[in-house]
Order: structure tokens, then sequence, then C-alpha cells
């Protein structure tokens, strides 16, 4: 190498220091950052009752695990296949990352008849908020999960956001996974109605299934393994869930999952509702700030209400997939009645 070469190498290198602090790294692709910080998840399983499915009614699957995106027939198809995956989206500031991750169960179930109802579909899921910090993944700061009608806040250890609009719910515990060399968020559904929170406040009693994130999607060889890898879907994917937003076969509202009372949802039960489970830009905590759906599609903005957060978190997105719907889903979050998942 020359003189002016060794020269022009290392103001470039002082450069990329002075500018990021860092020196800069490659940037990641959406689908390797959803999977460096998609959740280690404990799912809870009830076996008891017809409704159960002797325990596949509380695994994770795709919508499509029967085949279609008709979403008036999952409660019928439930336990067809249960391989495992799930869902997410990622949205980008020049500060942060916003990644959503969506768990799908064919149905929202009781084993009793004591004023409770069930439905057809069940969509819950989180929001994390990475910051980019120069680092190839960025550093995790937040993450709201999602309960039926409410959102539930955490930090991880060492997180230097705090309580903002909203309270703390509790630490986001990380896990090292046996399938790569990350340690991830670790967060637990409920059997039934598959609330979700960070673990432990939900966790596994007797049964349950621990899903891994992995380039695999595997299926539970029972209603107790705790070992069992999921696959990522990108919600934006070409012909995925967000591109058929407006499929009234598999919607009933934009942002709401068709279903409806056949296949015996509802039998031996308080009842069974209708078109009751949500998409991520239909998720609703009615008793806060933002709008339907936001949690999603303008999640800079959630962590503004809910976050005390040092420097700078920018509102204007450089990467928004949802952007495309913006009128649409504000007209939505307007008129649409709540639902409850």
């Amino acid at each position: 190498m020359n003189l002016i070469a060794r020269i022009a190498g290392c103001l470039l290198l002082t450069g990329s220091a002075l500018a990021g602090g860092t020196p800069a790294h490659a940037a990641v692709s959406r689908a390797d950052l959803a999977l460096r910080w998609a959740p280690i998840h404990y799912q809870d399983v009830d076996v008891t009752g017809s409704h159960a499915l002797a325990g596949a009614a509380d695994m994770i699957t795709r919508v499509d695990f029967d085949g279609d995106l008709n979403g008036r027939n999952n409660w019928d198809d439930a336990g067809q296949d249960t391989t495992a995956y799930a869902y997410y989206s990622v949205v980008e500031t020049a500060t942060h990352y916003y990644l959503v991750y969506f768990f799908f169960h064919p149905r929202d179930w009781v084993d009793h008849p004591f004023f409770e109802t069930e439905h057809e579909n069940d969509g819950e899921g989180l929001l994390e908020i990475v910051e980019k910090d120069g680092s190839a993944y960025g550093a995790l700061r937040a993450a709201v999960t999602v309960a039926h009608s409410d959102f539930y806040s955490y930090l991880p250890a060492g997180s230097s956001w705090s309580a903002g609009g909203e309270t703390v719910d509790g630490t986001l515990q990380t896990m090292s996974s046996p399938h790569d060399d990350f340690a991830h968020p670790v967060t637990a559904q409920e059997a039934k109605g598959h609330g979700l929170k960070a673990y432990p406040q939900y966790t596994i009693d007797g049964d349950g299934v621990v899903y891994y994130p992995s380039t695999t999607a595997e299926a539970p060889e029972s209603a107790n393994d705790r070992d069992v890898r999921y696959r990522l879907i990108d919600l934006f994917a070409p012909g995925g869930l967000w591109a058929e937003r407006a499929n009234s076969t598999l919607y009933a509202a934009l942002g709401t999952f068709a279903g409806d009372t056949t296949g015996g949802c509802g039998t031996g039960t308080w009842g069974c509702t209708t078109n009751s489970a949500n998409a991520p830009w239909g998720w609703d905590d009615g008793d806060d700030a933002p709008a339907r759906g936001e949690i999603a599609t303008d999640p800079a903005a959630l962590a503004a209400a809910y976050f005390t957060v040092p420097g700078t978190l920018s509102l204007d997105y450089t990467d928004n997939g949802y952007a495309v719907a913006a009128a649409a889903l504000r007209k939505a979050a307007e008129t649409l009645p709540r639902t409850i998942d």
C-alpha cells in the first residue's frame, strides 16, 4: 500500500469514529434484526376439556395453518398443524428500531360455563424498542406487551429508559438460547386466553411449551415440550397478512380478524363472540393515549408517551411499511368499536 492510500485509510477510520463514537457497522437486514431480538417464549398449555384439543389449542402456529386465509374456519380446523411460527414487522427512525412480534392461536377458549366467552382466532404479542447505538443489532431499551385489552411496559436490566406517562410493570428478563449465540428477551403467554406478559409474570404451570426463535419451524412433540423452534414470518411479505388487509375472508375490518360461531365455539361455555381477535394494527389499550393500532403503526409516538427517554428519540420514520395505509388506519382507529381479545 502506498503512502497516499495509507493516509486516506487512516482519515476514513478516524472520521467514522468521530462521527458515530464507534466504527460503523454494516447494516443488518430486517429479518436478521428481528431474529436477533425475537423472544424465547413460554406457552402455558391446558389439556383439559374438548376445546383444548389435548393441548393443541394453546400451541402457536401460522394464520394459514390449514392451507387457506379464511378466518372463519380456523376454530373448526384447529389442531391440524401446530408447526410453530410467529410474525414480525420492523419500522425504523433515525434513532431506533421498533420490532413487533405477533403470536397466533386458532382459538381463544375456556373450559367452564361461567361468565367467560371464547372466540375464533387469537392474536397477541409485543413491541420491542431497540436503540441504534452503533453496534450491529443495537441495544434493547424497552418492551410493551399485549394481554387482551391492556398493554404492559417493561425495561431490561441496565436500560437507560425509565417510566414516563405509564408505569413500568416489571423487568424484561433475557436468556441464552441453545440454538444461537444470543441472549433473547423472555416472554410468556397464559393458556386459553393467551394474554402475553414478560416472563415470569406469566409462566408455565404444569404442561407447557418453550419456543425458541430460529430459521427452522418445528411442531411440539407433546403438550409438555420444552425445546421447540419457531420461525419468523414478515408481516410485510408479499401476499402476507399486511398485504391481505383488505381480504374480507380473513378480516372483518381493518385490523380485526373475521370469526364466527361454527365448529362448536361456545358450546358448553358462556358463549362465543365473533370478530374478536386483532392483528397488530388493531391492538388497543383503550384507556391509554396511543390510538388503536399505533403500537405497530406509530410506535415512536407510543414510546414517547410511555417512557422517559434520555437523548434523542426521533418521531420521523425512515422506513414504515404501515404508512401506505395511514389514512385508512386513522379512520379505523376513530370508528371501529373496541374488540376484546
